[in-house]
């Protein structure tokens, strides 16, 4: 066996320098492991979050085979009739005699003229019909009624 002795100024020396040299160019790829994580975990606490922002006035509303409706950039106003007839925007209770003038309030304020309008079953439809009157006459237009999917459909069967 015999060993040898490599040159020091030749071939070794520049290939080392030529991997030095490739590590201290920029790097031309992005790393997006850490921005898919991000995006992971903002995805899952969106998802958590979201049930709880709907509105906090429990009602046993009527279920229908409807789609849901696409939603706006604003938060969307609710209107809601409990099983007492009791109507509420948002959460806050309001007289009768007073919602006309709370919409217009609200409705001058905002760019949208949707709003949402959630009904316990129990009510009966006059009632329902009446709200929708005052929900027009304060300035809202765009009304969509809000029920629970899932309900029977035409046919007979279940959506």
């Amino acid at each position: 066996m015999s060993a040898g002795v490599m040159p020091q100024g030749g071939g070794g020396g520049g290939r080392r320098r030529a991997r030095r040299s490739r590590r201290s160019q920029p790097m031309s790829e992005i790393n997006v492991t850490p921005f898919v994580d991000v995006m992971m975990v903002l995805l899952i606490i969106f998802m958590v979050a979201a049930p709880l922002l709907t509105v906090g006035v429990p009602i046993d509303m009527p279920e229908t085979a409807a789609n849901a409706l696409p939603t706006d950039e604003e938060e969307p106003l609710t209107v809601t009739i409990t099983a007492e007839g009791t109507v509420m925007i948002q959460e806050t209770e309001v007289p009768q005699e007073e919602l006309i003038a709370r919409l217009r309030a609200i409705a001058a304020e905002r760019e949208s003229d949707r709003i949402f309008l959630r009904a316990d079953r129990e009510v009966i439809y006059d009632r329902v019909a009446v709200v929708m009157g005052a929900l027009n006459a304060g300035g809202f237009s765009n009304i969509g009624l809000v029920t629970d999917i899932g309900g029977p459909t035409l046919d007979g069967s279940s959506g």
